[in-house]
C-alpha cells in the first residue's frame, strides 16, 4: 500500500477540477502515516490528523490518494470508537462536521 499525492487535492485553482484541499500542514510524510494507520471500511481508508478527518481511496492497484472529509462523512463505528479512544475531541467533531 503506497500514497500518491492527486494535484486536485494539493493544488488549489486547477481548471475544470474539484477536490478538497488538503491542509499544507499534511506533507507526504504525514499522509503516507495517515495512510499506514487509516482503518477500512468499505473500499475507503479513514484517519483523524489534529482534529480532522481524512478518506483515502485506491486509484490504481495498491495506490492510494487521501483528502480531508468532514466528520459526517466517516462511519459511525470508527467515529464512536475513536472519540471513545480519545483519538479525536468532541469539540474537533462539531467544528469539523461538514
Amino acid at each position: 500500500m503506497r500514497y500518491e499525492s492527486n494535484p486536485k487535492h494539493r493544488d488549489p485553482w486547477q481548471r475544470g477540477r474539484r477536490g478538497a484541499l488538503c491542509p499544507r500542514r499534511v506533507t507526504p510524510e504525514v499522509a503516507e502515516r495517515l495512510l499506514r494507520d487509516s482503518e477500512l471500511v468499505e473500499g475507503k481508508r479513514y484517519a483523524v490528523f489534529e482534529g480532522q478527518a481524512f478518506c483515502a481511496q485506491e486509484h490504481a492497484p495498491d495506490a492510494w490518494h487521501g483528502y480531508p472529509v468532514g466528520w459526517r462523512q466517516v462511519p459511525h463505528a470508527i467515529r464512536s470508537r475513536w472519540r471513545r479512544e480519545g483519538a479525536v475531541q468532541r469539540r474537533a467533531i462539531r467544528t469539523n462536521w461538514q
